[in-house]
């Protein structure tokens, strides 16, 4: 059936080139498998036929069966209408067209016996339908008869050409008719039966045309179930052949550079979720398979010291290291972080970044090459073919999903053998997004903050509460604090009414004049070197509030910050919230969080500023944050090399479909890791199917 369900769309019966072209560039069908894995997003109950004598102004849509007794044309020009008076022996009601009257005046015989189905209204003391659905009861033989009702998606522009909810349903009918015994089953008995499970040509029929409750719950969940279980097994089986194939380094060693830190560097006593990580990831470089492990952990976490004392293992192992971040503030912010940590200690640390200068390049590599440069910090210049490590063990790439897949890879070629991967993210990543899109990765969590830290109290305030946010500001200064305010925007835009930076920036230095307070700014479309400095005063107390956009998002670390102060909260996303609301709190001190919105909110907006004002969990909020926007919009699902096209299953709502799947999947490579045994055949093609369509970024995290 593969290769049948392959041909181009404009073959089918009902379709062409002209409706071809309109499904392709619309709805992305192309092949007849598109049209067939297009599946409703509603459902009418059509099992009830109803009597004219039953109708009352209340109901919703009904479904008539009786005949035309006359037609009449009313009104004129724009109003002109047809009138069809229809009855089924219990009654009279009219319906009514505005739209292509020639074409149902020619198409509708009187007398002939027709399905209707619309939406009743009430007018002048009669019952009539506007534009009802209307088919010939003969005719309507020859269609898969359905007890609930397929509604579509479509396009404006489709609905101009005849290619409306309906129209689909009828072309999913003609293919139905067309496939009859074609569709081939891609599962293997002993998974239907033992997981009751129906047939997949039933379920594909059942689907587009359920003939009842029941039948579609079932076809749902068959199909939900193949289309995540094959994403998990995927998945799953290329971590296996990974594991078992990807020869490490052993890092069995622990010596000076750990035991020095840790007795007279290390700041403050390790979190237990620190030191379970650690525990992790010992075992992971001292296993002799190369270390492929995603580190989670919330803004403040503690995940930078966790990621340098893994590095200082492989020092002691006789091994290099380098951390890959995605900006230049965050590179700069990582060096400053590990010196401090490291001082008085004999390791070397140097940044590479697009600004090093020739000269200090030059210098640099001799040191990587010669082994006298130990800790190598930087961004994207680290993958350029000129940077060569003498002997890299392990590489530790923070916010991955900020680098192309691509990049990501060339770091691994740096060494003969691959080294380690600690990936790290200050984005929680919900627990079945984890699953599947580091699927093959192992996963570490630091769920604890260092001791000491106060939640952050995150209030959300109308614009005409300002006056009042100025006050509770100057409060702040006055203690000695410091503030951030972050606008979405850089230049007013015509289309969204939002708070703009410059416009910000202006009626700040007038709330906040000079030289009582100093107000410094920032934003990506600044030099470098301009923003670095506007930074660098801030980081040094020297002005009293920043004015930004989203570029301190990542990378700013200043304790004595204590205030987050966001405007047109309602632009921003839910994980995006929490990273800038992460800036601050990294002190002893109580910091804040104010959500500035106008009155015209969203329901969606609400929802957000809600789940913010109610918790502090990166993990739940994550959560949340899935469920409102889907796992496309998610950050790092486009970077990921997973494709998200599932066409029934939704990973914020089927969680525990998506763990019970791949806990199946793990069951059958368990037994057959390479699916070679003969009941395994199904699970086999489908795999290579599914490797054809898509790149394996299995080695590539």
């Amino acid at each position: 059936m593969s290769g049948y369900l392959q041909q181009e769309i404009k073959f089918l019966s009902g379709v062409g080139p002209k409706k071809a072209e309109l499904l392709n560039k619309e709805l992305g069908i192309y092949s007849f498998e598109n049209l067939l894995y297009y599946f409703p997003y509603k459902y009418i109950d059509r099992s009830k036929f109803y009597k004219i004598s039953e109708l009352n102004p209340n109901l919703s849509n009904i479904q008539l069966k009786g005949k035309i007794i006359s037609f009449e044309m009313a009104g004129a020009g724009s109003k002109k209408r047809l009138i069809a008076h229809f009855t089924d022996g219990t009654g009279t009601i009219e319906l009514l067209w505005f739209k292509g009257l020639s074409f149902i005046q020619k198409s509708v015989s009187l007398n002939a016996e027709y399905i209707v189905f619309g939406k009743p209204g009430y007018f002048s003391g009669k019952y009539n339908i506007i534009h009802p659905e209307i088919e010939d009861s003969l005719k309507s033989k020859n269609v898969i008869r359905a007890k609930l009702q397929a509604h579509y998606n479509t396009t404006e522009k489709l609905k101009k050409n005849f290619l409306h909810s309906k129209a689909v349903s009828k072309l999913e009918n003609n293919l139905l008719l067309l496939l009859k015994d074609k569709i081939q089953e891609s599962l293997p008995d002993y998974l239907l039966e033992k997981y009751n499970l129906i047939p997949l040509k039933y379920a594909l029929i059942n689907i587009h045309f359920p003939q009842n409750p029941d039948l579609l719950k079932k076809s749902i969940y068959r199909l939900k179930f193949e289309e995540l279980f094959y994403l998990q097994l995927n998945i799953l089986q290329k971590r296996s052949i990974r594991i078992h194939k990807s020869k490490g380094y052993v890092f069995s060693k622990v010596g000076d550079s750990l035991n020095q830190f840790y007795e007279n560097n290390l700041p403050f006593e390790l979190t237990g979720a620190q030191k379970r990580v650690l525990k992790e990831i010992r075992k992971d470089i001292g296993s002799g398979k190369q270390m492929n492990r995603l580190l989670q952990g919330d803004v403040g976490s503690g995940k930078t010291l966790v990621a340098l004392m893994s590095m200082l293992i492989a020092l002691d192992n006789g091994f290099q290291a380098c951390i890959m971040a995605p900006t230049e503030i965050l590179a700069n912010q990582h060096l400053v972080t590990i010196k401090e940590f490291l001082d008085g200690l004999p390791i070397n640390v140097e940044l590479l970044t697009g600004s090093t200068k020739a000269k200090a390049r030059k210098g640099l590599h001799e040191r990587l090459l010669n082994g006298d440069l130990q800790i190598l910090i930087g961004t994207h210049a680290l993958i350029e073919d000129t940077v060569q490590f003498r002997n890299l063990g392990l590489v530790v790439i923070d916010e991955q999903h900020r680098f192309g897949v691509a990049q990501r890879a060339k770091l691994w070629k740096k060494n003969i053998q691959p080294p380690h991967v600690l990936v790290m993210t200050a984005t929680p990543i919900p627990r079945t997004l984890a699953m599947t899109i580091y699927g093959d990765l192992e996963v570490s969590v630091i769920d604890e903050l260092p001791p000491g830290r106060k939640p952050i109290q995150t209030t959300h305030l109308f614009d005409s509460k300002r006056l009042r946010m100025f006050g509770f500001l100057r409060q702040q200064i006055e203690l000695g604090r410091q503030i951030y305010i972050v606008y979405p925007l850089i230049k007013e835009s015509e289309k969204m009414d939002y708070k703009d930076l410059e416009d910000g920036y202006e009626s700040i230095t007038q709330a906040f004049p000079p030289p009582k307070y100093a107000v410094s700014v920032v934003h990506g479309k600044m030099k470098p070197e301009e923003k670095e400095a506007a930074m660098n005063l801030f980081v040094k107390g020297q002005t009293h509030i920043m004015v930004a956009t989203t570029v301190i998002e990542v990378g700013v670390n200043v304790p004595n910050a204590s205030v987050m102060v966001i405007e047109s909260t309602e632009r921003f996303g839910l994980s995006q919230l929490h990273q800038l609301r992460g800036r601050v709190g990294r002190g002893a001190d109580q910091s804040f969080c104010i959500l500035m919105t106008s009155y015209k909110l969203s329901n969606e907006a609400r929802k957000r500023i809600q789940i913010m004002t109610g918790t502090n969990d990166g993990f739940e909020i994550a959560e949340a944050d899935l469920k409102l926007r889907g796992p496309g919009d998610i950050e790092g699902t486009q970077q990921s090399g997973i494709a998200f096209d599932l066409k029934i299953a939704n990973l914020g709502k089927d969680g525990q479909l998506i763990q019970y799947v791949r806990d199946v999947a793990e069951e059958i490579l368990d037994n057959d890791p390479e699916l070679k045994m003969p009941e395994n055949k199904v699970l086999r093609n489908q795999l290579q199917k599914i490797s054809n369509k898509k790149v394996d970024f299995s080695q590539v995290s």
